[in-house]
Parts: C-alpha cells; sequence; structure tokens
C-alpha cells in the first residue's frame, strides 16, 4: 500500500447544524442534503438528524460543526463531533 492510502479514512464526515444539547455528552445534528428528484425532476431538502457524541460539552444549537463516523457508544448514538467550524447564535 501506498503512503496515501494509509492516511485515508473509512470512516464518513458530514457538516450539520446542532439543533439540540441537552443531553449529556450528545448534540442532535441536522444534516441537510439536496437532491433532484428521479421521476419529477424537482429539488428536494431532506433533512437527517444524527445523535452524535460530544465528550465535552462544547457544541451549542446553532453552532456548524462537521462529525464523523464512529464505533456505537449508544442505541442510536454512531456518530462523534470531530470539529466546530462555525459558533452560531444560540438559546442561552
Amino acid at each position: 500500500m501506498s503512503e496515501t492510502q494509509t492516511n485515508k479514512s473509512r470512516r464518513r464526515t458530514l457538516l450539520g447544524e446542532v439543533v439540540s444539547d441537552k443531553m449529556d455528552k450528545t448534540v442532535v445534528v441536522q444534516v441537510t442534503r439536496r437532491y433532484r428528484h428521479p421521476r419529477y425532476k424537482k429539488y428536494v431538502q431532506e433533512r437527517i438528524r444524527y445523535k452524535t457524541h460530544d465528550e465535552g460539552n462544547e457544541a451549542k444549537v446553532g453552532d456548524k460543526v462537521r462529525i464523523i463516523e464512529s464505533r456505537p457508544r449508544a442505541k442510536d448514538k454512531r456518530w462523534a463531533l470531530q470539529a466546530i467550524l462555525e459558533r452560531g447564535i444560540g438559546f442561552q
């Protein structure tokens, strides 16, 4: 294997916005995907919400974040917070 293949991660990363931070060490991240409908040729927005592990409780509502696929940590939690890209105006 070459050096570039060993450094490349197989885990998926997604960009989204934190919509809930009420749980301990968990945030809910909403990822919006826009695609063209195959039959009607209209652009459709699809929103998926992922429960994400946030070890330090750093992310707040409104933050733009990058999440990465991880091992299962709970029944519904299979993603981890990788980085906070932009601070949002959250609820205080």
